[in-house]
């Protein structure tokens, strides 16, 4: 399964895509941070996210995509553009017809690491070593945006069999014989 990681952000938005299935090693595609100028207009920030993760879906084909979902901060400027770039990374990827995840960052870090309490350091240093790097990722939305990748593919297919066999036992209507 191949995913692109999107760690979303007005200012700076973390791109990263890894192959990878469970239990198997995982492989670096390609990593990223797609930067706008905070001097610009919003709207003209959210077209150049749409245009570098559609960019990023033309390059690496990925099958699904996994965005960090928004969470709420004291800072109501910082959490609207961050909605904002979600947002758009959902709506390139939904009119792509590819599978959007949203997890959330405590979700990244204990799948990652180990413990939802993680800080960015040592997201850092286990993507490096998931990864098989030689430094982590640098600026941290990168890393993070790799960490979601890695999440979405331990976790996500594990979701997505539940899913498959939930809906086979679910009702069919029929009346029992």
């Amino acid at each position: 399964m191949r995913v692109l990681g999107i760690d979303p952000g007005l200012t700076r938005c973390g791109l990263g895509v890894v192959d990878g299935s469970v239990g198997r090693p995982l492989t670096l595609v390609g990593v990223g941070v797609v930067r706008t100028d905070p001097g610009q207009d919003t709207p003209l920030r959210l077209c150049a996210i749409e245009r570098e993760v559609d960019a990023w879906i033309d390059a690496h084909r990925p099958d699904a995509v996994a965005v960090e979902r928004v969470f709420s901060q004291h800072n109501v400027r910082t959490v609207m553009g961050t909605a904002q770039a979600s947002g758009i990374a959902m709506l390139v990827a939904a009119r792509r017809g590819l599978p959007v995840a949203l997890h959330t960052p405590s979700e990244v870090k204990a799948a990652v690491s180990g413990s939802g309490r993680a800080d960015k350091a040592q997201v850092g240093a286990m993507v490096t070593r998931l990864l098989r790097l030689d430094a982590p990722p640098k600026p941290a939305d990168a890393a993070d945006a790799l960490a979601l990748a890695i999440c979405h593919i331990w976790r996500g297919s594990a979701q997505s069999r539940i899913d498959a066999a939930v809906s086979r036992m679910a009702p069919t209507g029929r009346s029992p014989r």
